[in-house]
């Protein structure tokens, strides 16, 4: 990985306090709606970071998780099968006036991530309210896939498959997100951008691209051909180049889409793109073709001084690969001149790399618990 933008978690909420809204018609659904107000309770204190709990009091509580990551993952994967359980027995009677009027008394508001930053929107978070539980499994979800990502991005210095696999597993729990449940939330009021499928679908397809750039890591470690490793950066371009198509239709639907993560997706389908042509010359100059090397490292360099990040951490990044491709280009130019006179060839016939994607989604598997609820109507 080059570059990362963490920090997708950041969403807020607001209280939600079932036992009171619901009026349960046995104790076994009142001690259920009790139990999802203490776990929906933790989750929304980690989210808000409003948690008093000390860091040793957590790490026990979490049975001896030492991240805080991890932990906060925990909390959502001990509230989202109640959740999903609860969402089940609304859809069966989902038309009756009374849980209508039920679930309006929930108040299910959350802010959203995806704004430009401001300290207003800091201190003062917008939030949107939806009467109707498939928004708060929405957006549950979506800081869940974000915990994923963000776990994978802690991990990837000391294990880079773990690392892909969590990726895998947050692209799991986006595509889940965008087909199967965000269908659901209708009406006329604006939708946070984290309730959209289009969204969604982005973040899937980011977080299958930041696994293809850990497996690249991996191959480069292991020493893998040139040839392989320009296939396996360019499956990186490509998959970042189909989330930049579903954003910019998603910032005619959602304003106010961070400008700063439209560069961030750019700014990676650049960086693997000259990676991608890095290794493409260094495979044609290992098969005797230096010219057509030569060619393709001055193309991929020309085009690449139009595309700089706007983020000095970034440009940084995008330096250290710019200069390393110039020194590499210096160096065939001067091999090329002094021994192999090869003709360098126009433009218009050099190769580009090849795509090669070897990962996929782990998909998502809602653990529903299969527990009955009976309400007061």
């Amino acid at each position: 990985m080059l570059i990362s933008y963490p920090g997708l978690s950041k969403l807020r909420t607001k209280l939600i306090e079932y036992e009171n809204v619901f009026l349960a018609s046995d104790s076994g659904t009142l001690e259920q709606l009790k139990e999802m107000n203490s776990k929906r309770r933790a989750m929304e204190e980690s989210i808000n970071e409003k948690s008093l709990v000390t860091a040793a009091i957590a790490r026990e509580m979490s049975g001896g998780l030492t991240s805080r990551c991890q932990q906060d993952i925990q909390k959502l994967e001990y509230y989202l099968p109640l959740l999903e359980n609860l969402v089940h027995h609304v859809n069966l009677i989902d038309q009756n006036p009374r849980m209508i009027s039920w679930i309006s008394d929930l108040k299910i508001r959350w802010s959203r991530v995806f704004t430009s930053s401001s300290i207003f929107n800091l201190l003062s978070p917008k939030f949107y309210q939806f009467d109707n539980v498939y928004f708060e499994l929405g957006m549950t979800l979506f800081v869940y896939g974000a915990m994923l990502r963000e776990q994978a991005l802690e991990v990837l210095p000391s294990d880079l498959v773990h690392s892909t696999t969590l990726f895998r597993k947050a692209a799991g729990v986006y595509t889940y997100l965008s087909e199967e449940v965000l269908h659901h939330i209708v009406g006329t009021q604006e939708k946070p951008p984290e309730a959209t499928s289009l969204v969604s679908s982005v973040m899937s397809l980011i977080c299958l691209a930041e696994a293809q750039a850990v497996t690249a890591r991996k191959a480069e470690e292991n020493g893998n051909t040139g040839g392989l490793l320009a296939k396996l950066h360019y499956g990186v371009t490509d998959l970042l180049a189909k989330a930049m198509v579903i954003l910019q239709i998603a910032t005619k639907e959602c304003k106010d889409i961070s400008p700063r993560f439209m560069d961030f997706v750019f700014s990676c389908k650049t960086l693997h793109e000259l990676k991608s042509y890095n290794y493409l010359a260094e495979s044609l100059k290992n098969e005797g073709k230096i010219g057509t090397a030569i060619g393709v490292l001055h193309r991929a360099l020309s085009n690449s001084q139009k595309n700089q990040p706007i983020e000095d951490s970034w440009k940084l990044v995008y330096k250290l690969v710019f200069d390393d491709m110039t020194q590499l280009l210096q160096k065939y130019q001067h091999e090329n001149e002094f021994v192999w006179h090869e003709k360098v060839p126009h433009h218009s016939e050099l190769p580009s790399p090849q795509a090669v994607k070897i990962v996929s989604p782990i998909t998502y598997q809602p653990h529903k618990w299969e527990r009955t609820l009976v309400f007061k109507l």
